[in-house]
């Protein structure tokens, strides 16, 4: 009996574990999201993006980040670890997302459709050089550590599978 409760609590734990699967442009047109889907879906990150920005003197324009000492010098840093969750604030065009992991909409990294990486909407920079990317972030110039070029969007396939089987089709109405 005692072994059947911890099978039946087991299975029930993961049951309810998220499913986080990558999202890709295949997904979007599987499911034939526009715009306002997009914006409604949850998105995780899947692996740890380490920001980091040399911390000039006199700044006050400090996101929420940590200041730390560097090979001499003052760096800001910013961590966003893997599983934070985002929000699509803006969609530039067909295979870019802009998603933001904090409170203000300014505040955002640019995901791209990868066709080397099997679609997966991957971290994008303006430029990589020696595995680290130049990211701009709530207006300032950011180098990302190596391993963020591993980072992409995530989402919970139970959540999109629920949201889509709450569709309905309206039967029409008849005149009284």
């Amino acid at each position: 009996m005692r072994n059947i409760l911890l099978f039946v609590s087991l299975i029930s734990f993961l049951s309810s574990c998220k499913n986080l699967v990558p999202y890709t442009d295949a997904m979007k047109k599987k499911y034939n999201w526009g715009e306002s889907e997009i914006k409604r879906i949850q998105f995780y990150v899947s692996h740890d993006v380490v920001l980091h920005r040399e911390a000039i003197k006199g700044s006050t324009d400090i996101v929420q980040g940590k200041i730390k000492t560097i090979h001499g010098s003052k760096v800001e840093e910013i961590i966003i670890p893997a599983g934070t969750k985002g929000v699509v604030t803006e969609i530039p065009n067909d295979k870019k997302l802009l998603v933001s992991f904090e409170q203000s909409d300014d505040r955002y990294l640019s995901f791209g459709v990868n066709p080397n990486a099997s679609d997966k909407y991957v971290l994008l920079a303006s430029d990589w050089k020696n595995e680290m990317g130049k990211v701009h972030y709530a207006g300032n110039e950011y180098y990302t550590e190596p391993d963020s070029k591993y980072a992409s969007l995530l989402v919970d396939i139970r959540k999109i599978e629920n949201m889509e089987v709450k569709q309905r089709v309206a039967k029409g109405r008849k005149v009284k």
